[in-house]
């Protein structure tokens, strides 16, 4: 079974902070080339202060994924940068606590654009990319594409706080299915990693205000630790990779088994 990513091209979105960075430089390091797309500008710069991103296996684009022009020019920034594009990774998301009562939709609409609708087009337009690569090299057999993308517990949780939020990462994971199908006969594999407990940019946050929470996790999490973000990124290179040529329409959870239990009411970032 072969994991390698060498010479590929991936896009990973979210790719500023967190779980996304840990994914992007992970492929980097597996040989892949890379687009790290964020909308945070000055963090893409900081991060790479010290690295040549006109050249090499980096590169790094910033805008806002949620709007239509911005998805377009990412992949003509990919394909001018490496010539294709065969992996997408979205790990674009973001968590807004809500009041579940509350009948002004703006929460939900703000969730559902932003960690479903925007990962489902840019996963859609990537797709139709490579469908014409692989009719341009007359690639007529064998995989052509992976696209992965990044959920969370919370679509299976009912916190009140998170209502908006799951029901995004349902929808998100519910995109996954769907894609899959309607992806197969073009040879595009389409799966998810569904996380709880890895200290993402979201949870870091969370922790400065709420300390308890730490030690609630450790309890609630059979592992009795938070993962680190690049424990993450070695499924997603494994769903990437040739090793998982029959794998697609899959949700993998990555969680320490918290979802066995979780008797834990922090919520799932």
């Amino acid at each position: 079974m072969s994991l390698s990513i060498s010479g590929k091209t991936a896009i990973v979105t979210g790719a500023a902070h967190g779980i996304g960075l840990a994914i992007a430089r992970h492929f980097v390091d597996r040989g892949a080339n890379v687009m790290f797309a964020d909308i945070d500008e000055s963090r893409l710069k900081d991060e790479f202060a010290d690295t040549d991103t006109s050249e090499g296996p980096v590169r790094t684009f910033a805008g806002d994924l949620c709007q239509k022009l911005n998805v377009a020019n990412l992949l003509s920034a990919t394909i001018d940068a490496f010539d294709r594009v065969d992996i997408l990774v979205n790990t674009n998301r973001c968590f807004t606590p809500c009041d579940p009562l509350d009948p002004d939709q703006t929460v939900l609409d703000d969730m559902l654009q932003q960690n479903m609708k925007s990962s489902l087009r840019i996963s859609q337009l990537t797709a139709k990319r490579m469908i014409a690569q692989a009719e341009k090299d007359g690639r007529t057999e064998g995989e052509i594409g992976s696209i992965i993308n990044i959920s969370t517990l919370a679509s299976t949780r009912s916190q009140p706080e998170t209502l908006a939020y799951s029901i995004a990462c349902a929808a998100q994971e519910q995109a996954v299915r769907g894609l899959a199908v309607a992806l197969a006969p073009h040879r595009i594999r389409v799966n998810g990693v569904s996380f709880a407990s890895v200290m993402s940019r979201s949870l870091q946050d969370a922790l400065k205000e709420n300390a308890e929470w730490r030690e609630e996790i450790i309890e609630g999490t059979p592992l009795g630790r938070i993962a680190a973000p690049n424990e993450l990124a070695e499924t997603v290179q494994f769903l990437a990779s040739s090793g998982a040529s029959f794998t697609t329409g899959q949700i993998i959870r990555i969680d320490g088994g918290r979802g066995l239990l979780d008797a834990v009411q922090v919520p799932v970032f």
